[in-house]
C-alpha cells in the first residue's frame, strides 16, 4: 500500500528547529506525501497513538514513556536522538520548604506532582535515590505538567516534577535541587528520540530516512547562530510561544548532529544500556512488571545513517 499521508506526534511549548521545517512546509515537499501534524501531552500519550495507528512517528518523545511501552511489549523503535535536555525537565521545590541538596532529606512525607513513566519520573525517582528519600514515605500524585504546575503555584503540592514551560512557572515558586549538570553526572541523562511502530518503519524506511534528514537539516541550519534570526520567529510560532520564552528554552537544549547520534555515546550503545537501567528503576518502582533483557532491539539506526548519506 502506497502511503500518501502520515502524522506525526510533537509537543506544543517545546520549540525545536524542525518546527522551522514544519512551517516552511519542506516535510510534506521533501517526503511527497501529506504530512499531518498532532501535538500531546506527553509521551506517555504519544505510545498509544502509535500502538492505535493512529500515529506513525513521534517527535521527541521521551526515553521513559519509550522504555515503559517496549517493556510491556509494544514494538516501538527509536529512529534519532531529537534533544538532549538535562536543564529542562526538572523538579522544583516551593520556596518556603527552604529545601535544597544540602538538606533533601526533609523531602520525606511531603507531596509531590509527577506525570508517571515520563522523563520526569526517572528524574524523579534517581535524585530521590541520590538523596536517600523513600519515595513509599512521600505523597506522589500523577499530574501532568501543565496541572502540577498550577499546583504549586497554588501550594497544593510542595514539589513539582516536569519540563517546558510548565517548569518555567513552577521556578517562580521554588528552587531546583540539582542543575542539569550535576544530575548528568549521575547518570541522570535527559533525552527525547524520534520513535515510530517498527512494522511501518520497516515498510517505509525510505520515507523514515528522509524524514529524519529533513529534522537534521534544520538542526544544522539552527546550530549556525546566523540563522537564528530567520528560524525563531517561525519556531515561536510553531510552538506557541513568544520569541524570548522560545529562545530562553532552546538555548537549554542540545541537538546532537547525525554523526554524534550514531556515536558510542548516543545510539551506537550508550542509549541502549541507559534504556536498562531507567526499566531497571521503573520495576523497582513498581511502575512496571518487567524489564526487557536487553534494548538493542529498539533502535534502529538504518534510516539514520541513510539520512547521513543523503
Amino acid at each position: 500500500m502506497a502511503t500518501d499521508e502520515i502524522t506525526v506526534a510533537y509537543f506544543l511549548e517545546w520549540p525545536m528547529p524542525f518546527e522551522y521545517a514544519k512551517q516552511k512546509g519542506t516535510y510534506d515537499e521533501e517526503l511527497g506525501v501529506k504530512v499531518n501534524w498532532v501535538s500531546f501531552e506527553s509521551g506517555v500519550k504519544m505510545s498509544a497513538a502509535m500502538a492505535s495507528g493512529d500515529v506513525q512517528l513521534s517527535v521527541s518523545q521521551g526515553v521513559p514513556p519509550f522504555v515503559v511501552a517496549t517493556s510491556a511489549g509494544q514494538d516501538l523503535q527509536i529512529l534519532d536522538v531529537a534533544v538532549s535536555y538535562a536543564d529542562n525537565d526538572n523538579c522544583v521545590v516551593r520556596s518556603e520548604l527552604e529545601i535544597d541538596k544540602t538538606n533533601a532529606g526533609e523531602l520525606a512525607g511531603k507531596k509531590v506532582a509527577v506525570p508517571l513513566g515520563t522523563a520526569a519520573h526517572y528524574g524523579f525517582l534517581k535524585q530521590m535515590s541520590h538523596f536517600g528519600v523513600d519515595v513509599a514515605s512521600m505523597d506522589v500524585v500523577d499530574m501532568d505538567p501543565p496541572d502540577g504546575a498550577a499546583a504549586i503555584a497554588q501550594g497544593a503540592v510542595d514539589m513539582f516534577c516536569g519540563w517546558g514551560g510548565s517548569l518555567r512557572r513552577a521556578l517562580e515558586h521554588g528552587n531546583v535541587l540539582l542543575t542539569g549538570d550535576e544530575k548528568t553526572e549521575l547518570g541522570i541523562l535527559v533525552f527525547d528520540v524520534t520513535s515510530g511502530p517498527a512494522g511501518w518503519v520497516a515498510e517505509n524506511g525510505d520515507l523514515v530516512a528522509k524524514f529524519l534528514k529533513v529534522t537534521a537539516d534544520a538542526n544544522a541550519m539552527w546550530a549556525d547562530e546566523a540563522n537564528h534570526a530567520e528560524m525563531l520567529p517561525l519556531i515561536a510560532k510553531d510552538a506557541g510561544m513568544d520569541e524570548q520564552a522560545t529562545m530562553d528554552t532552546i538555548a537549554t537544549f542540545k541537538f546532537p548532529t547525525v554523526e554524534e547520534q550514531l556515536s558510542a555515546g548516543w545510539l551506537g550503545g550508550n542509549a541502549q544500556t541507559f534504556m536498562k537501567g531507567v526499566a531497571d528503576v521503573f520495576v523497582e518502582a513498581g511502575s512496571i512488571d518487567a524489564a526487557l533483557d536487553t534494548y538493542e532491539n529498539a533502535v534502529n539506526t538504518g534510516p539514520l545513517q541513510a539520512a547521513g548519506g543523503m
